[in-house]
């Protein structure tokens, strides 16, 4: 068999699939904290959230004004019959009237409806800093599995170099009569299975880096540097915690919002009145008059009108305070499972660290020298380098997993409630 052949055919192979993985990394770098500073400055959700609490304080400024005055016009006792009809100044009861009516709601109508506002305004922020959170973290989480996909390039470079000293050690086998003329084919084998998963990962780099983009726009193509990120992870000082998720925080303006309704239901029972004051002009001959008037609003079937509407805003009430307990108790199991993962890909990394990986290593090198010695095959070489891939490709995964758990944890109990 041609040995050059045999250098062309897997180099080529690997080389192509190398340099498409490579070629990112002319491209600028882009660190975790970069890459939350660009999602707060252009996520549009963010933008929505800013323009929907610049509308509720505006809207929150009239809230407890008066309604505005109606000006009044026209004539009075106008006549259209007799001796003086059609006409405006002949008969003395004849008057042309200008005026200004204010209506007057009650003043707990007016100070529950300054406190729904308010409660609203407050409500707007908290429900920014939910989106805030999530795209924090979304953005986070995007970094952290786009980071892993350059991890992921680099050990596939250093395993296509450890297969090129593979294929030297076989051809040099070989050479000595060590070995069979087939052995030369393993290298190739090997070479394009690692092709085949590099496929793979060019995929997870066009998703990674399609949701990245979805929060930071272009600077997505940039390769994330720097490391993974270590948040420490409080477990009773999470728990302490929970009720400071802003999904939780925010029941507290909602509430105060809904309770805000129901005084203002409430005061529907108190009368509300207006004053009038009238100009009303008559003929020469005749003097001028004013006149002024009060009104105040009868409320004869509150059974009918106002209770029901007092009865829907308390039921309104209730049910913020059982949905707030329902959430409550589903971030509380969503914490506990987050912390118990965490714990148990703590040990996955540890156990990699301190035991699959060193052994895999030792397994391979043991195979290694034996088949060097001609006391092994190359197949239980091969097995064992295998195995020592999947084990780092392993690590890699759930390093990640562990800094993916640790995000979502951090910025959900920990960032959320400084």
């Amino acid at each position: 068999m041609n040995s050059t052949c045999y250098c062309t055919g897997w180099s080529f192979v690997a080389g192509l699939a190398a340099s498409v993985l490579a070629l990112p990394s002319l491209a600028a770098a882009l660190t975790l904290d970069e890459a939350l500073r660009l999602a707060e400055n252009n996520a549009p959700s963010l933008t929505a959230q800013d323009a929907k609490i610049q509308a509720v304080s505006s809207a929150a400024i009239p809230a407890g004004e008066l309604p505005d005055p109606k000006l009044l016009l026209g004539v009075q006792n106008y006549p259209i019959g007799g001796a003086d009809r059609w006409s405006l100044d002949q008969d003395f009861m004849t008057m042309q009237m200008v005026g200004i009516r204010q209506e007057m709601p009650n003043s707990d109508k007016r100070r529950a409806r300054i406190e729904v506002a308010d409660a609203a305004v407050d409500r707007a922020a908290a429900e920014r800093q939910i989106e805030r959170l999530k795209v924090r973290q979304s953005t986070a989480l995007a970094w952290i599995s786009s980071y892993s996909v350059e991890r992921k390039d680099a050990l596939f470079q250093d395993l296509y170099k450890e297969n090129r000293l593979l294929s030297d050690t076989v051809r040099a086998q070989i050479a000595g009569g060590r070995a069979q003329p087939a052995d030369a084919v393993t290298p190739k084998q090997e070479a394009a299975q690692l092709a085949e998963q590099q496929d793979d990962l060019i995929r997870q780099r066009t998703q990674a880096r399609a949701a990245l983009k979805r929060w930071i726009g272009s600077a997505a193509n940039d390769k994330p540097v720097g490391r993974l990120p270590e948040w420490p992870v409080d477990t009773s000082g999470y728990s302490h915690k929970l009720q400071h998720h802003p999904e939780l925080a925010a029941f507290a303006p909602m509430t105060r919002e809904a309770q805000a309704k129901v005084r203002e239901a409430e005061a529907e029972k108190q009368s509300d009145w207006s004053w009038e004051l009238d100009y009303q002009h008559r003929g020469r001959q005749f003097g001028d008059m004013v006149s002024v008037q009060l009104s105040w609003d009868l409320l004869l079937f509150p059974g009918s009108r106002q209770n029901p509407k007092i009865a829907a805003k308390q039921a309104e009430l209730s049910q913020l305070e059982a949905e707030r307990e329902a959430l409550s108790r589903e971030h509380t199991q969503q914490l506990e499972n987050e912390l118990a993962d965490y714990e148990r890909l703590n040990r996955a990394v540890r156990r990699n660290q301190e035991s699959l990986l060193p052994l895999a290593k030792e397994k391979v090198e043991l195979s290694m020298a034996s088949y060097r010695a001609g006391k092994g095959d190359l197949n239980s070489v091969v097995a064992a380098r295998r195995e020592l891939i999947e084990a780092r490709l392993k690590q890699i995964d759930v390093e990640e997993q562990r800094a993916l758990t640790s995000a979502r944890l951090y910025f959900a109990y920990g960032e959320s409630s400084q």
